[in-house]
């Protein structure tokens, strides 16, 4: 395991007092993400080299990958990686980080709105505790979700998992292994100004971006490609044929039908459908 430099003024704020969304549920404390991750990478005596031979670099995120696990990139409409998904057995898991404040306290507000829209969308919603206190557990008509946050200094990280009908229940093996990647989780926050709630940039691995880069060249040249043309049907001969002659010719087009001699019920059944 790596070590850590502990920041002076991280997280020596209180959170703000706001109500909670939903009744009967109290208030937590603010979670040590110092002592349980995810990590901040300016924490570490490691260098972000190091960090990175174990984990999947995502710019503001470096994430262990699980056994198994597959990735899937989400494009934005001007073409940049906006989200990547982790698709398990189980279930996928989506783990993205956001500016945030100085002082902890950003999830609760998130976790709020959060909620608030899942139950205008009549999903059942309900909040749990975890390892760094709420966990906003939502079944819609599709798929079941459970939302994660951590606050962290200038950061908070979302990890959003969905699943089959109770894949993400209390202790069912999607939710323990998210929290297995969230504890490993490495997060970099960087130097520049980001608005609060702003997901931080996502940067693929060239290697990743590459292989993306390929794959929608060769699609878009599939597209663009010219469809073989049709081949030209052969004229119908006006002298009667034979049934197995008539199951073996090709259909003529609707010009060529009306060009040529219409025949009589002997003809095929399709054929006198087509005169």
């Amino acid at each position: 395991m790596f070590g850590r430099r502990k920041k002076n003024d991280a997280g020596s704020a209180s959170a703000p007092d706001t109500e909670a969304f939903v009744d009967g549920v109290e208030d937590e404390e603010p979670a040590d993400t110092g002592a349980d991750g995810p990590h901040d990478l300016e924490d570490l005596d490691d260098d972000r080299e190091t960090v990175a031979k174990t984990r999947l670099d995502l710019g503001s995120v470096l994430i262990p990958l699980p056994e198994g696990g597959q990735l899937q990139v989400e494009m934005s409409q001007a073409g940049s990686p906006q989200a990547v998904h982790i698709v398990t057995q189980f279930g996928r898991i989506t783990i993205a980080a956001y500016a945030a404040p100085k002082s902890p306290g950003q999830w609760r507000e998130v976790a709020a709105d959060l909620a608030t829209s899942l139950r205008n969308d009549k999903a059942e919603t309900t909040v749990e505790t975890g390892p760094w206190g709420r966990e906003l557990h939502g079944v819609t008509a599709n798929a079941d979700l459970r939302f994660i946050g951590v606050d962290g200094y200038r950061w908070m990280v979302r990890c959003v998992l969905a699943g089959p009908s109770g894949a993400v229940g209390e202790g069912q093996p999607l939710v323990q292994l998210a929290h297995t990647i969230l504890r490993q989780t490495v997060v970099d926050r960087g130097t520049d100004p980001h608005p609060v709630r702003t997901p931080l940039p996502v940067v693929l691995p060239q290697v990743l971006a590459e292989q993306l880069a390929a794959a929608s060249q060769q699609q878009a040249a599939a597209q663009q490609s010219p469809q073989p043309p049709a081949p030209e049907a052969e004229p119908v001969a006006p002298q009667q044929n034979s049934a197995s002659e008539q199951n073996s010719a090709p259909q003529s087009t609707a010009a060529e039908r009306d060009r040529a001699p219409r025949r009589g019920a002997s003809g095929s059944a399709i054929q006198q459908l087509g005169g």
